[in-house]
């Protein structure tokens, strides 16, 4: 995270606070929820992972490199074939990206599906284990709106097995946010859908996902469906601003809206609990 005395600073010229680290989102410690859907048998992720790769179609055509980039993709294919995951990982993001190659997201999803089933086991400790989490993520992504033109549709109930796994296996911030965000945003959200969302979202929230503290922020200030607490809803804004990036406009705006709105007293309060924060990092 970039945040340090600066972010201080700024909230002392009319920025915006932050809250202590180790509090959930109603200032209450963090303490492991039983309650928490949560699915603890890995092999669960290979079943899922291997009827998605029984359901995608094989890419119509290889994409091709520049140039420039042919030698380090063909050491990277290579290393792929041979089961790498850092390989597997790369080119992935590379074909989701189109970055030099043709962008491909059925070749992406091929690869990151390749990842999740060899490595669905890994313990949370290994050290690929970062990027086996972030495939599921990836995978779940691409299930939450499909891929054109493919045997891959829109199933949110796949793409919410691919965020539990990777947000209660590993312990990954950004499933633990899409999965919150499917939980608080069901039309039809029962009581316990909320507070499962409310939940992930604020343990994403804690590990320093901006994203999640922004719409936990807006949350609190805001009061919706929470109990209003405006410093600290303020608080979590700020840190969201602080690491957003530039196209995330979302973030900024509803940092504004809350920071004009705010009492003297809310950002005095929130101040103090971003002084918390950064103190607690260092610690």
């Amino acid at each position: 995270m970039r945040t340090s005395r600066r972010i201080i600073l700024a909230l002392m010229l009319g920025a915006a606070p932050v809250a202590a680290p180790g509090f959930a989102f109603d200032g209450s410690p963090v303490k492991p929820d039983a309650a928490l859907p949560v699915m603890n048998q890995p092999a669960a992720a290979q079943a899922v992972t291997a009827q998605a790769l029984k359901k995608a179609a094989p890419a119509a055509a290889t994409a091709t490199a520049t140039a420039v980039n042919a030698p380090s993709l063909t050491s990277l294919q290579y290393a792929a074939e041979g089961g790498h995951p850092v390989a597997q990982w790369k080119l992935g993001r590379m074909y989701a990206d189109g970055d030099g190659v043709v962008q491909d997201d059925l070749r992406a999803f091929e690869y990151f599906s390749r990842i999740a089933n060899q490595h669905a086991e890994d313990s949370p400790s290994a050290p690929q284990a970062a990027i086996v989490a972030n495939a599921f993520v990836a995978l779940g992504r691409y299930y939450l709106n499909g891929i054109p033109n493919s045997k891959i549709k829109a199933d949110t109930d796949r793409a919410r097995e691919m965020f539990s796994y990777a947000a209660s296996y590993f312990g990954n911030a950004d499933a633990q946010y899409d999965l919150a965000r499917l939980y608080l945003k069901t039309p039809d959200a029962s009581r316990d859908d909320f507070r499962y969302g409310a939940r992930w979202l604020g343990l994403a929230a804690q590990k320093g996902q901006h994203q999640a503290q922004a719409m936990l922020g807006q949350m609190l200030f805001n009061g919706d469906r929470l109990p209003r607490q405006a410093a600290r809803g303020l608080m979590w804004l700020t840190l969201a601003r602080d690491n957003a990036a530039p196209d995330e406009t979302w973030i900024r705006e509803s940092y504004n809206r809350a920071f004009a709105k705010a009492s003297d007293d809310d950002r005095a309060t929130a101040l103090q609990m971003l002084e918390h924060w950064v103190q607690g990092k260092r610690d």
